[in-house]
C-alpha cells in the first residue's frame, strides 16, 4: 500500500486502509536511483498539504472575534506524542480513492492491490500504472465521470507542465543526487552542519512546526512573522471578560494559599485591581494578597511551536494589557535540552533584543541526549508549561495558569507551583537554611549592608534547591542580573519578579541533592582549586595601625602555638586609602616583613578596593591618570568618569571591567604593587560597588522610573549606597551590570594574579554573583559579635555551598562590636572548621586574635585549629572533588541522607565532606549541645561511639565526629608553631571507621600551589 508520513508505530495498520503512514526517513534514505520513492514522496506531500490544510484552528479575526477553527487541535507534548494526527478525514480521499467502494480518478497515481497472506507488514500495497492499461483506456474509464472536453484540457495542461518540469529538472539537476541530498537534509535538520547562529532573535525565522517524535513535521500556517504583522489586532479586546457575578463566584473558590498577587505595587485598591481583570477579596490569612489573579488569566495565548531533538520553541501572542508599560507583543519560549539532567527555559521578547548576562559563560552546545530525566508539557489552551520527572511522574514546576505571566520592558513575572515546601538557597541573606514559605519576599540586589534578617546583602544568587519528603530534589536557576524579588508562598509556590532582561531559567533534575549541586556547578562553572596554604588559618584586623602592631600580633600568636598560615592587612596599609600604594611611614618595612613571612612558609594577602582615587593632583597618582588615558572608567551621562566617594580622601572613580582595556589596566596596576609588596592573594572588597553616597559626588542620577520597586534596602531606591543606574559601562548601563560588577572584577583579578605569580590565584570577594566560585571565595561580611550571628554563619556557609562557592567563611568572633571570651572561644571552636577560616574585626572593636583574649581562648583555638590542620589532607581532597566533579565541601546533613526527614531542618550542624560532622556549641552559657547522628558516628578525638540514628548530648570535646564507613587521610601537625608546609612534611595517616566491615575514602595530593593539578 502507499506510505504516508506521520503515523505512530504503536498503532497497527488497518486492513481496510489503502495506505500506510510511516517515517519520512523511509523515503529519503533510499538510493537516488529508486523511482518509486519519488512518486511516493510526491503523493505524500500532496496528502499532507490537503490533510493538514483542513485542520481547524481558532484565532482572533480582524474584528476581534474568533473564527471556528479550534485552537485545542494545536496541543502538543515535547517528550511524547500527546495529540494524534492520524485521524482520517471524511472530506478527503487520499490517492484518488473516492470512497471504500468506488474507484477514483485514474490520475490518482496509484492502484491498490490486495494483500496476500505471505506479504510483509511493510510490503507496499500498490502498483504503478499497469502496462496492460494504456492512456486511451484510462481516458475512457474517466469519461462517465467527466466531460470529454474537460478531460482533454487537463491532459494537455498536464503534458505541458510535465515537459516544463522535466526540462527544468534536467538543467538544474533536481533529479540527481543533489535533489535527494536536499530531501535528506530536510528530513535530518539536526545532522546538517550549519553556521553558528546568534543568540538574539532575528527577523528571518525558521519554520515553525508541530512535531510527532521521529516523524515528519508539518508546517504550521501561522508563523512569528505573520504574528508581528497582526499587531494592530492585539489592541482589540480579544481576552476573556467575565461578568461580575461570574468573577465573584470564581474568586471566592480560590484558597488563600493559592492567591498570586495581581497588584504588587504600592497603593493597590479594588478599582485598579478589577480594572486589571483580577479578583479583590480580603484574605483570612495574614500575608495573602487582597488582589489576586483569577484562573486562566490570559495575558498571552499560544500561537505556534516547533521542535527538534534538542528542544522546542513556542510563540505566544499578547492578549490583554498587563498594567505595566511596554508589554512584549510576541513572547518566545525556548526549551533546550542541555543534557539528560539540565533543561533551559528561556522566555523573552521575540522582536527586540534585550540584555542578558554574558557571565557566567554557559554551555552553548547541548550534550548528547540518551536518557532524559524529565519531560516538558505544553498545552495550547493555557499559558505556561510543566516539567515532570520521568522516574516518578512528579511535576517539578508547573506554570500553567499559575498567577499571571507578565512580560514587559521593566517588569517580568513568572509564578510556579512546586512539589514541596522545603526550599534552600536564594541568597545572599541572613536566615535559617530552609526558607520560610509563609508569604516571604526576598530581594536580590548587591548591596553594602551589615548582615541582618530581611536585608538584601552583598551577592545575588537566584538559585534554589527544592527537597521533597521522599529525598528527591530539583534545582532552578534564574539567570538574570537585574534587581528582583523572589516571593515564596505556602501553596507551595514561587514567583519571580525582575525589573528587566529576560527570564532565563535552568532546571536541574537531580534527583539527589548532591547531584543537583554538581549539575549547578557543571552549568555555571566548577569552583576554583585553592592553593593548599589557603586552607590554613588566616588573621586580620581593620586598622592594626602600623606594621609594628601587625608584626607584634603575628609573632605573639605564633609563639603561643596557634596554627597559622596567612597574615592579612586591611585598608590601613595603603597611603591615604589609595589602591596600589602602601604607607611608607606607618608601614615602612612592609616588603621586608612579607619576605620574612615567605621564609617561614607563610603567606600575605592585601585588600584592594575597585574604586581608585580621583582627587589626586595630575601626574601624582598613576592608577587614575592611566585609567583616564585608557578611558576605562565608568561614565556619567556626560561621558565623563563617574565620580563618587568611598574610602579615598576626596573622590573615587570606578574601573569599568567590561572595557576591552580594563583587564590590561588591572594587571598593570597590580603588577606595580606586587613589585613593591610581593603579596600572595587578593581581597577584593567594596565591589557591590559600594559608595558612601547615593549617586554622584556632584549632580544627580536620572530617575529610575520603575513601574515596580523591588523590596531592596535603602531609602534612595536602587542607587542607595552605590552608583547611578544610568551610569554607563562600555557594555551597557549600570542597571544592566550592577550585580555583575564584582564578578567582572574577580575575572580580571584572577587573570592578573595568574600572570603576576605564575601560581594558583587566591581571591576572596565580598560581592558575588552566579558563577563567582570559579574565580573567588567569599566571606559573610560585616557580621556582628553576637551569638545569633555565629549561629547564622552555618546556614550561610551551607547556602554558598549550593551556589558553587565552597571557599566560604565568616569573620570568626564577629566583625562589628566587641566580642567576649566565651563567644570568641565558641566561635573559634566552630570557625576552625569553616572552609575559609579567618579571624577579623573592625577598627572600633577590641583586638580579638586568640592571644589578645587570654589563655582560655588560646587553648580552645589551639585544640580546634590543630584538629583542622590534622584534617587538611581531607579538606584538600574535598576541594579537588569540588573542582573536578562539583561536590560540596561543607554540606547539610540531608546531602548524605536525603531520605531521612529528620535531617531536612537541621542547620546547627554541618558536614565536611561525607565523613566529618561538626556539631558546635552555639548558645551562651551552654556546656553541651544536642546533635543528631544519622547512621553510626564516632568521636574523632578518641574513637568512642557517639550515637547511631539518634540524638545525643555532646560536650566540647565531642563536637567533631567521624562517620562509620569512612577512611580519612590525616597528617598530625608537629609541636610548636604550625603552618601548612610543616604539616605537609609529616607522615600521612589513614583513619578507618568501618561500617559492616567496609570503609572507603579518597586522597588527592599534588604540589599544592601549581597552576596544573
Amino acid at each position: 500500500m502507499p506510505k504516508v508520513p506521520y503515523k505512530s508505530s504503536e498503532q497497527p495498520a488497518r486492513d481496510d486502509e489503502d495506505y500506510e503512514i510511516v517515517s519520512f526517513e523511509d523515503f529519503c534514505d533510499k538510493s537516488p536511483g529508486s523511482k518509486t520513492d519519488l512518486l511516493t514522496l510526491n503523493d505524500n506531500i500532496n496528502y499532507r498539504i490537503c490533510y493538514e490544510g483542513e485542520k481547524p484552528v481558532k484565532f482572533v479575526d480582524d474584528n476581534g472575534g474568533t473564527s471556528s477553527r479550534d485552537l485545542e487541535q494545536l496541543e502538543t507534548s515535547l517528550n511524547g506524542s500527546k495529540v494524534s494526527f492520524k485521524e482520517r478525514l471524511s472530506n478527503f480521499a487520499p490517492f484518488g480513492k473516492a470512497s471504500k467502494t468506488a474507484r477514483g480518478s485514474p490520475f490518482s497515481g496509484v492502484i491498490p492491490k490486495a494483500r496476500a497472506e505471505s506479504d510483509s507488514p511493510r510490503e507496499h500495497r500498490y502498483q504503478r500504472f499497469s502496462s496492460r492499461r494504456n492512456i486511451c483506456q484510462r481516458v475512457c474509464d474517466g469519461l462517465p465521470c467527466y466531460g470529454s472536453g474537460l478531460i482533454l484540457v487537463i491532459i494537455v495542461c498536464a503534458l505541458c507542465a510535465g515537459a516544463w518540469w522535466a526540462v527544468c529538472g534536467a538543467v538544474g539537476g533536481a533529479w540527481g543526487e543533489e535533489h535527494y541530498r536536499r530531501l535528506w537534509e530536510r528530513a535530518h535538520p539536526d545532522n546538517v552542519k550549519k553556521p553558528p547562529t546568534p543568540i538574539t532573535y532575528e527577523k528571518i525565522l525558521p519554520e515553525f512546526r508541530y512535531h510527532d517524535h521521529n516523524n515528519l513535521s508539518t508546517k504550521n500556517k501561522l508563523n512569528a512573522t505573520e504574528l508581528s504583522k497582526k499587531k494592530p489586532d492585539l489592541y482589540k479586546k480579544a481576552y476573556t471578560e467575565r461578568p461580575p457575578e461570574v468573577m465573584s463566584d470564581i474568586c471566592a473558590q480560590i484558597q488563600d494559599n493559592m492567591r498570586f498577587d495581581c497588584f504588587p505595587q504600592d497603593g493597590g485598591n479594588e478599582k485598579d485591581c478589577v480594572q486589571r481583570g483580577c479578583c479583590w477579596l480580603p484574605a483570612k490569612t495574614k500575608g495573602a494578597p487582597y488582589c489576586y489573579y483569577p484562573p486562566q488569566y490570559d495575558t498571552y495565548r499560544f500561537a505556534n511551536m516547533t521542535e527538534t531533538k534538542h528542544g522546542a520553541t513556542a510563540y505566544y501572542q499578547r492578549m490583554r494589557p498587563s498594567g505595566y508599560p511596554a508589554d512584549f507583543e510576541i513572547a518566545r519560549m525556548d526549551f533546550k535540552y542541555l543534557s539528560d539532567d539540565v533543561l533551559q527555559i528561556k522566555i523573552y521578547d521575540a522582536e527586540n533584543k534585550r540584555f542578558e548576562p554574558p557571565y557566567p559563560e554557559m554551555p552553548m552546545v547541548p550534550e548528547p541526549i540518551s536518557n532524559l530525566k524529565y519531560r516538558v508539557q505544553i498545552e495550547s489552551a493555557t499559558v505556561g508549561f510543566k516539567v515532570i520527572r520521568n522516574s516518578d511522574n512528579v511535576t517539578l514546576i508547573n506554570t500553567q495558569d499559575v498567577g499571571g505571566l507578565i512580560l514587559s520592558d521593566k517588569f517580568l513575572q513568572l509564578s510556579a507551583i512546586l512539589p514541596s515546601s522545603q526550599i534552600y538557597g536564594l541568597g545572599e541573606r541572613q536566615s535559617r537554611f530552609k526558607h520560610d514559605m509563609d508569604w516571604k519576599t526576598y530581594a536580590m540586589f548587591n548591596y553594602d549592608a551589615a548582615p541582618t534578617e530581611n536585608t538584601n546583602l552583598y551577592g545575588t544568587h537566584p538559585f534554589y534547591l527544592n527537597l521533597e519528603p521522599s529525598g528527591n530534589s530539583h534545582g532552578m536557576l534564574l539567570l538574570n542580573s537585574y534587581a528582583m524579588d523572589v516571593i515564596l508562598q505556602p501553596a507551595p509556590a514561587i514567583t519571580y519578579r525582575s525589573t528587566g532582561g529576560v527570564l532565563n531559567l535552568f532546571l536541574l533534575a537531580g534527583p539527589s541533592p548532591a547531584q543537583v549541586a554538581a549539575q549547578y556547578t557543571g552549568l555555571v562553572g566548577r569552583p576554583a582549586m585553592p592553593p593548599y596554604w589557603a586552607l590554613g588559618f588566616h588573621l586580620c584586623k581593620f586598622v592594626y595601625g602600623s606594621l609594628n602592631v601587625t608584626r607584634d600580633v603575628w609573632q605573639k600568636n605564633r609563639d603561643a602555638g596557634i596554627p597559622f598560615d596567612v597574615q592579612w592587612n586591611d585598608l590601613d596599609y595603603m597611603n591615604n586609602s589609595n589602591d596600589f600604594t602602601y604607607d611608607k611611614v606607618k608601614y615602612a618595612g612592609l616588603p621586608e616583613f612579607v619576605d620574612e613571612l615567605h621564609k617561614d612558609g607563610m603567606h600575605y594577602v592585601v585588600l584592594i578596593d575597585p574604586g581608585v582615587s580621583a582627587g589626586e593632583p595630575p601626574g601624582e597618582y598613576p592608577p587614575f591618570d592611566r585609567g583616564v588615558a585608557l578611558d576605562i572608567f565608568i561614565k556619567n551621562s556626560t561621558k565623563q568618569p563617574f565620580i563618587a566617594k568611598t574610602w579615598n580622601k576626596i573622590s573615587t572613580a570606578y574601573p569599568d571591567f567590561t572595557h576591552p582595556s580594563a583587564t590590561a589596566y588591572w594587571v598593570e596596576m597590580m603588577t606595580s604593587l606586587h613589585k613593591e609588596v610581593p603579596f600572595d592573594g587578593a581581597w577584593i572588597d567594596m565591589n557591590e560597588p559600594s559608595n558612601m553616597l547615593s549617586g554622584p559626588l556632584h549632580g544627580s542620577c536620572a530617575p529610575e522610573d520603575l513601574p515596580y520597586k523591588p523590596h531592596t534596602s535603602g531609602a534612595d531606591g536602587l542607587r542607595s549606597k552605590t552608583i547611578c543606574m544610568d551610569a554607563q559601562h562600555y557594555a551597557g548601563s549600570h542597571r544592566d551590570w550592577h550585580n555583575l560588577y564584582a564578578l567582572t572584577e574577580a575575572v580580571a583579578t584572577d587573570f592578573a594574579l595568574t600572570e603576576i605569580r605564575g601560581k594558583r590565584p587566591f581571591i576572596i570577594s565580598r560581592s558575588t554573583f552566579v558563577g563567582s566560585g570559579r574565580y573567588a571565595g567569599h566571606w559573610s561580611g560585616d557580621v556582628f559579635s553576637e551569638w545569633h550571628d555565629m549561629a547564622m554563619s552555618i546556614p550561610e556557609i551551607l547556602s554558598f555551598s549550593l551556589f558553587g562557592i565552597p571557599m566560604m567563611g565568616a569573620d570568626i568572633c564577629g566583625f562589628n562590636g566587641d566580642t567576649t571570651v566565651e563567644l570568641c572561644k565558641r566561635w573559634m571552636q566552630l570557625g576552625a572548621f569553616y572552609p575559609f577560616s579567618r579571624n577579623h574585626n573592625s577598627d572600633r572593636s577590641i583586638p580579638q586574635d586568640p592571644v589578645s583574649l587570654g589563655p582560655e581562648v588560646v587553648e580552645a583555638s589551639k585544640q580546634a585549629l590543630r584538629t583542622r590542620y590534622r584534617l587538611l589532607p581531607y579538606y584538600y581532597t574535598l576541594f579537588w572533588r569540588a573542582h573536578v566533579a562539583g561536590e560540596t565541601v561543607a554540606r547539610p546533613l540531608f546531602f548524605e541522607t536525603p531520605e531521612n526527614p529528620v535531617t531536612h531542618d537541621i542547620d546547627a550542624q554541618f558536614l565536611i565532606g561525607p565523613y566529618i560532622m561538626i556539631s558546635p556549641i552555639l548558645e551562651q552559657g551552654a556546656r553541651t549541645t544536642r546533635a543528631y547522628f544519622p547512621g553510626a558516628w564516632y568521636n574523632l578525638q578518641d574513637g568512642t561511639t557517639l550515637a547511631r540514628d539518634q540524638w545525643n548530648n555532646l560536650d566540647e570535646n565531642q563536637t567533631v565526629a567521624v562517620r562509620g564507613g569512612g577512611i580519612i587521610p590525616l597528617q598530625e601537625p608537629p609541636p610548636g608553631a604550625v603552618s601548612t608546609p610543616r604539616a605537609r612534611s609529616m607522615p600521612l595517616q589513614l583513619l578507618a571507621a568501618p561500617a559492616a566491615r567496609r570503609a572507603a575514602g579518597r586522597l588527592y595530593w599534588d604540589h599544592g600551589d601549581t597552576l596544573s593539578e
